[in-house]
């Protein structure tokens, strides 16, 4: 992209839109800036959200590029995508299915355990432990409960060994959050 890219006039030719918050992102594999907008549609319909929401589909991203949006749904049958592919095109005049990938389950919600389970293939056991106690005892409230000697005397480990930890799931924590996909892979040994 040529030049610094400003995200108003990315918007501004969207009808009836308007810039509600944006961020740059880290840079994706092919080392390209990444910006997240998120926007205000007067539109309900036939914006895109609300085509696929009325399909019964549930949106997982939406990502604009210039004049079309890539976008990646879940639908629970063929037939319900093939049902929203025609509305795509009806409304916009244009669709174009890019992949398709089949699975036994759809997912679950944010807040059935899902994030949990997540966490807990991406941190050490150590370090699970150390946050799971940290959060329990306070340590992460504000004001806050518990300090390090604490929650490090809890779990019979040198204080030092704690904030290691404590560091290092953090750190995970946030790769995981901040990176577009998914993070790096963990190169910390599991004893830390």
């Amino acid at each position: 992209m040529g030049g610094e890219f400003d995200p108003e006039a990315a918007v501004e030719s969207l009808p009836r839109a308007e810039l509600f918050h944006h961020e740059q992102v880290s840079p994706d594999a092919s080392n390209q800036q990444t910006y997240r907008l998120t926007i205000v549609a007067h539109e309900p319909y036939p914006f895109i959200l609300g085509v696929i929401l009325r399909q019964k589909a549930i949106p997982n991203r939406l990502k604009l590029h210039g004049d079309h949006f890539d976008g990646v749904v879940t639908v629970k049958e063929w037939e319900d995508f093939r049902r929203l592919a025609d509305r795509i095109q009806e409304r916009f005049e244009r669709f174009e299915l890019l992949s398709v990938n089949q699975v036994e389950t759809t997912g679950e919600p944010l807040g059935s355990g899902q994030l949990g389970r997540v966490l807990r293939n991406e941190l050490s056991q150590q370090q699970m432990t150390v946050l799971e106690a940290a959060h329990s005892m306070g340590y992460f409230d504000a004001p806050r409960q518990a300090s390090a000697d604490d929650i490090a005397a809890e779990l019979g480990i040198a204080q030092s060994t704690l904030s290691e930890r404590l560091r290092l799931a953090e750190k995970r924590l946030f790769d995981l959050v901040f990176s577009g996909e998914g993070g790096a892979p963990n190169a910390e040994s599991d004893d830390g």
